[in-house]
């Protein structure tokens, strides 16, 4: 359950009594001794409530009831009222204070009050995030497409970040989706509901990096390439994430290898420290050939369903000059492709591969090979018989090309 609890009174005395009684019921109290002090701590999804005095100079406790309503109707809060208040205590009451309590109170009064509050905060807090998780679905595996364990892994890591809430790298050759992976993570989240924000980092100067915090507010910002943003950037953002307080979440992108960029000098290595508390790398398609057909038809319907237009039927003799590439361009080259295929166009393989060092004609067959074995177990559901006899082929030349290939008949079969 959630313990914060945001303490406001003018009286410094009876601040801090109040807040000593609180500590020692393992609470965790923020004092403040004003409206002014007290606004910029209640936001949508603070997880815990508000004790606040009726009578304070300036704006009282209704002010501050007020902006608590309008900020988040559902936020708890309790007035602390003087003899003489009690029928304006009872008005507030009317107008969605949670309770109020009549001073001077006992400790054990004021606490099972302050308890109660924050149990049903808890169950508001717990029923949003719910919601929001039964809304977005499972990010990682609605956006991260692939079957491989390789893909596996990446979505197991990006979740595991997710729920760690700290800095982190997301790191992946060019043309490989580092923004994408980015913004799953930070829909897992949970900040999720608050903005994600995404610069590059090439020319972002302090002022820019200090409006896209403010921006970014109470969820996450994206720093593409992160070590090219200018030294003086680096050192204001390093000072931003050390010096505590609200901030949103940074995540920094890299196509380079973050370390060697640190010990190159062109990023911070105090920087490159505290944003490499974890780090989700994402493999290159060429170390995963498998998740090839799974993300060019994924992208194939996603640019069909954009423009409007019908699913076109992909051969399977596409789909294993496609395993047989090397794909230096990653996911946003296979996204080009994909679009040409979903617009009715030739794919524009051949003059790709014009800009590609092409493998030698053993590792390409035994690459279009493989590409046409995984795609016939698929359509057979990992039936070692009836692929077998798809293929035309002897079952011990069937299960010896399996075994060459590294393949097992039994990963493809559906539960």
């Amino acid at each position: 359950m959630t313990t914060k609890v945001l303490l406001v009174d003018d009286d410094r005395e009876v601040r801090e009594a109040l807040g000593q009684t609180l500590e020692l019921c393992d609470l965790d109290p923020i004092l403040a001794g004003s409206y002014v002090a007290a606004k910029d701590h209640i936001v949508p999804e603070f997880d815990g409530v508000v004790v606040t005095d009726i009578r304070m100079p300036g704006r009282d406790g209704f002010h501050l009831l007020e902006h608590a309503r309008g900020v988040d109707p559902e936020l708890p809060v309790i007035l602390l009222t003087g003899e003489g208040d009690i029928p304006m205590a009872v008005r507030a009451m009317e107008q969605g204070a949670h309770a109020f309590l009549e001073k001077p109170c006992g400790p054990k009064e004021f606490v099972a009050a302050v308890r109660q509050a924050l149990g049903l905060r808890a169950e508001v807090l717990a029923a949003r995030r719910a919601q929001a998780a039964k809304v977005a679905g499972d990010a990682a595996a609605r956006m991260l497409v692939g079957r491989s364990p390789q893909a596996e892994a990446m979505r197991s890591r990006v979740r595991a970040i997710a729920r760690a809430s700290a800095e982190a790298l997301v790191c992946g050759p060019p043309g490989s989706g580092t923004s994408k992976v980015a913004e799953v993570i930070h829909l897992l989240s949970a900040s999720a509901r608050a903005p994600f924000v995404k610069r590059t980092g090439d020319g972002l100067d302090e002022a820019g990096l200090a409006a896209a915090m403010e921006e970014a507010g109470g969820g996450t910002l994206y720093l593409d390439e992160i070590a090219t943003l200018p030294p003086a950037t680096q050192y204001a953002l390093l000072d931003r994430l050390e010096s505590g307080g609200a901030r949103p979440r940074v995540l920094g992108g890299s196509t380079r290898n973050p370390g060697a960029e640190a010990e190159a000098g062109r990023l911070n290595a105090e920087l490159f420290w505290r944003l490499d508390l974890m780090r989700v790398t994402i493999p290159a398609l060429r170390e995963r050939p498998d998740d090839i057909p799974v993300l060019f038809r994924h992208y194939v319907a996603q640019a069909c369903e954009q423009a409007n237009l019908p699913m076109p039927e992909i051969e399977p003799e596409l789909l294993a000059r496609l395993m047989a590439r090397d794909w230096p361009g990653n996911a946003r080259a296979l996204t080009s492709v994909a679009m040409r295929v979903a617009m009715g166009l030739d794919p524009g393989l051949d003059a790709a591969a014009s800009t590609e060092e092409e493998p030698g004609l053993a590792e390409q067959l035994a690459r279009v090979e493989r590409s046409l074995l995984i795609e016939a177990l698929r359509r057979h559901e990992g039936h070692a018989t009836r692929t077998a006899e798809a293929l035309k082929l002897p079952r011990k030349t069937f299960y010896d090309k399996l075994a060459r290939h590294e393949l097992r008949a039994e990963d493809y079969r559906r539960d």
